[in-house]
């Protein structure tokens, strides 16, 4: 089994920051891609950024100079620090893995249970 763990979520005002963790655990032979999506009420979820094993890194348009992605290969942790947040930003924030898992021969998706990170005006 893979569990993926978020941590660091909270409230805080308009312009403040939070910085997410997410930490994946279990048979892990390997972590390709990880990321970090969310989910606003009443909206779908969006992708806010993606990291490789080599550090390359993608962002949603709308956090692009305000969010970053960075992750510990060693520790199979990504995180996310969120910095100029607006409310909204406001949303279940979910860490996402395409983890090998020892003795598998490919690749599979694994999610968190995500953490609420709210943002007041």
């Amino acid at each position: 089994q893979v569990q993926l763990v978020e941590s660091g979520g909270g409230f805080v005002q308009a312009g403040g920051s939070l910085r997410l963790s997410c930490a994946a655990s279990g048979s892990i032979a390997s972590i390709n891609s990880m990321g970090w999506y969310r989910q606003a009420p009443g909206k779908q979820r969006e992708l806010v950024a993606t990291i490789t094993t080599g550090g390359s890194t993608v962002y949603a348009d709308s956090v692009k100079g305000r969010f970053t992605v960075s992750r510990d290969n060693g520790k199979n942790t990504v995180y996310l620090q969120m910095n100029s947040l607006k409310p909204e930003n406001t949303a279940v924030y979910r860490c996402n893995a395409d983890v090998l898992r020892t003795g598998w021969e490919c690749l599979a998706e694994y999610w968190g249970r995500g953490t609420q990170g709210t943002v007041s005006s």
